[in-house]
């Protein structure tokens, strides 16, 4: 997929963010999202991938850089106002409403289009049919992989053109999450675009179009999946400890 003549639709550049005063998470951090692409974020444990994630959505301010979508700025905008503008983001913990059912995290989701809950509901049943067979059933007695593809599903009922997926896999067996990267690939083939953040860094690079490895805050590396899957360096540095990682 080639972008040079393409505008990125969501544009973070030399982003410096922290939790602490005085102390960078993020230091320097630039990352571009073209339209209908999965992009993956990898790294070691403490790179600032979830920082990272968070600062995009508006959880964390930047202290220093920019981030654009479509050409605007949107430093400063609250969560809802960014799902407002079409930026959909899936937390890796709390992601649900436990006490309520499917159906109600559905409607939660579209609360901002109520209107338009019937149609996105409809898609969002086809795309992860268990959750269409148990719509009444709460949430908070849903498997981990079921909760992750509500999750999921719920920030896809405002029909978003940007969905942030903060380490979807985690925690998941094996299985699930191979289910959660076929589902992220069926998403993306709807016009979709996903940045995802994510540990299983070996399968997240076989789905993604392009990847960016992060060390310490800044980018180690960027290039296509396929060939950060390749690269000497980054097999060397980063796949085989996140693969020890996981084991």
């Amino acid at each position: 997929m080639s972008n040079a003549h393409l505008k990125p639709i969501v544009q973070a550049k030399n982003i410096q963010a922290g939790y602490v005063p005085g102390v960078n998470i993020l230091n320097g951090c630039s990352l571009d999202l073209y339209e209908n692409e999965i992009v993956g974020i990898i790294g070691p444990n403490g790179a600032g991938k979830s920082t990272l994630l968070k600062t995009l959505f508006g959880l964390l301010q930047i202290r220093e850089g920019s981030i654009e979508h479509n050409q605007e700025s949107i430093v400063g905008l609250s969560a809802h106002e960014l799902v407002g503008r079409g930026i959909g983001y899936v937390p890796q913990r709390d992601n649900v409403f436990r006490s309520l059912s499917i159906d109600e995290n559905l409607e939660m989701g579209a609360y901002l289009r109520p209107s338009d809950f019937e149609e996105r509901k409809a898609f969002v049943v086809q795309l992860f049919p268990r959750l269409g067979e148990r719509l009444k059933q709460q949430a908070g007695s849903l498997s981990g992989g079921e909760r992750q593809m509500l999750a999921m599903g719920r920030a896809l009922m405002m029909n978003p053109q940007v969905l942030l997926l903060d380490e979807p896999s985690a925690g998941l067996s094996p299985e699930l999450q191979d289910q959660v990267f076929v589902r992220t690939m069926e998403i993306n083939k709807t016009g979709v675009a996903v940045i995802m953040v994510e540990q299983n860094a070996q399968r997240c690079l076989q789905i993604c179009h392009r990847g960016y490895v992060l060390d310490q805050g800044k980018n180690a590396y960027t290039d296509t999946g396929s060939n950060l899957l390749k690269d000497p360096k980054v097999i060397e540095l980063y796949l085989g400890t996140l693969s020890k990682d996981r084991s």
